[in-house]
């Protein structure tokens, strides 16, 4: 018998079997760039012979990562709407398979960038697919909470896969440890998407077809006014970045929120192996940072949902950027894990609640394409973040100017967020009677 719109219902309780897929497929995307974090930076010098003090090369594969990533967002948000969420989460689980590969037998740093860029290209097919496809499955008022746990599944993925590569590396030798890490997670998530993934499309579909008719009974969100009921992809992009104030606003915020997971990525290693930090040590230093980061986002999300997105975005901005500075002021293990345990709940406060806020206002036509926008300038952020890293750190000579970089550049997005933001839950800030009614 065929389901149509009216048979699919939203809710996380009763499409549990479907939701809890997504959080296995984004826990398995979280350990596949979780492997390249740790042990790759820290070993950089030693395994794959970058030069000591060498930023910017340092910093080449984070770059490459950003805008790859970024654009296949872009690209996955898009093309979802067209053949489905299920295929596109397939296509980026099958252009992972060489990554361990190229890991396991390069000869030199221009190897470990070919994967990054296949890494950036399977997160940005994958981790856009678990969110987007849990956002078509359940309520508006579950927002907050389901891209929450979206994101802690993820994070707690990446924070684990850091640590357990790192003993791994120290057991078995970085490449076989990061090769038998890697296809084990990305054979087990094709088998996975094949065998018990559904295709969530038709429930965003079900969603637009009962807001054409007038179904929805809860409070409208404020839709942007200029914007055609089946918008072009240029239509959208230019809405997205520049033409309505609020999306801007939370695309600028996401952009700069990645500063610190790049300085995270390529310099935090760098920094504690340079005081004679051990590999597994880093690993839980940086782990703390993805399991708080991870952790907070159970309440964070679902704290949105009562109180509202604008507030924790903004604090989170700045919260984040103190743990950043924080770093540098004192030394040992327990001062740097709280630092970094900082700045992880600052970005549970901010993670989860800037991408709420797109999927509030984005109408569900093409709110897959909004949320790939929004994403496409988010991660867009690694490269342009890895990118300044390396410059303050090249001019100065030492990676503590990167701290700097991104802390003050945290404190300033926080500010132009808060200025040209506004609250976005539907409930909180409806769209006015009489405009829904015109």
């Amino acid at each position: 018998m065929t389901m149509t719109h009216g048979d699919l219902l939203h809710g996380i309780r009763v499409n549990l079997d479907q939701f809890l897929h997504q959080l296995l497929q984004v826990l398995l995307v979280g350990f596949t760039i979780g492997m390249m974090r740790t042990v790759v930076p820290a070993l950089a010098e030693s395994e794959f012979g970058v030069p000591k003090n060498s930023f910017m090369l340092l910093t080449a594969f984070v770059v490459a990562f950003g805008f790859v990533k970024g654009t296949l967002n872009f690209v996955a948000g898009r093309l979802s709407e067209r053949i489905g969420r299920k295929k596109v989460l397939l296509l980026g689980w099958l252009v992972a398979i060489p990554i361990p590969l190229l890991v396991y037998f390069a000869p030199s740093w221009s190897w470990i960038v070919a994967a990054t860029v296949l890494l950036g290209i399977n997160q940005g097919l994958t981790w856009s697919m678990t969110q987007t496809s849990k956002l078509d499955i359940t309520r508006s008022d579950q927002r907050g909470l389901t891209i929450g746990l979206n994101e802690f599944s993820g994070y707690v993925g990446l924070a684990l896969a850091g640590i357990i590569t790192a003993y791994l590396a120290t057991t078995l030798g970085a490449r076989t440890g990061l090769l038998t890490f890697g296809m084990t997670t990305i054979l087990l998530a094709l088998l996975l998407t094949l065998l018990w993934v559904k295709d969530t499309l038709p429930w965003a579909k079900a969603e637009a077809a009962k807001h054409k008719a007038g179904l929805v009974t809860s409070a409208k969100p404020r839709y942007p006014t200029n914007i055609s009921a089946h918008p072009t992809t240029g239509e959208i992009f230019t809405l997205m970045t520049w033409r309505d104030r609020r999306m801007a606003a939370i695309c600028q915020a996401g952009l700069v929120e990645k500063f610190v997971d790049a300085l995270i990525w390529v310099f935090y290693p760098v920094f504690l192996y340079q005081r004679g930090v051990s590999l597994p040590n880093i690993g839980w230093i940086v782990g703390v940072y993805g399991f708080v980061w991870g952790g907070s986002q159970f309440f964070t999300g679902k704290l949105s949902d009562h109180i509202g997105r604008h507030k924790p975005n903004v604090l989170g901005m700045w919260i984040c950027g103190t743990g950043v500075a924080m770093m540098l002021l004192r030394e040992g293990i327990a001062w740097w894990s709280l630092s970094a345990a900082i700045s992880g709940f600052g970005m549970a406060l901010l993670y989860p609640n800037l991408s709420a806020a797109v999927a509030d206002i984005a109408h569900p036509n093409w709110r897959g394409s909004a949320i790939g926008i929004y994403r496409f300038w988010r991660d867009l952020g690694y490269g342009i973040g890895a990118f300044g890293l390396g410059i303050a750190a090249h001019f100065s000579g030492s990676v503590e100017a990167a701290f700097w970089f991104v802390s003050i550049s945290m404190l300033l997005s926080g500010i132009i967020l808060w200025l040209f933001g506004e609250e976005t839950h539907p409930r909180i800030n409806p769209e006015p009677l009489v405009a829904s009614l015109s």
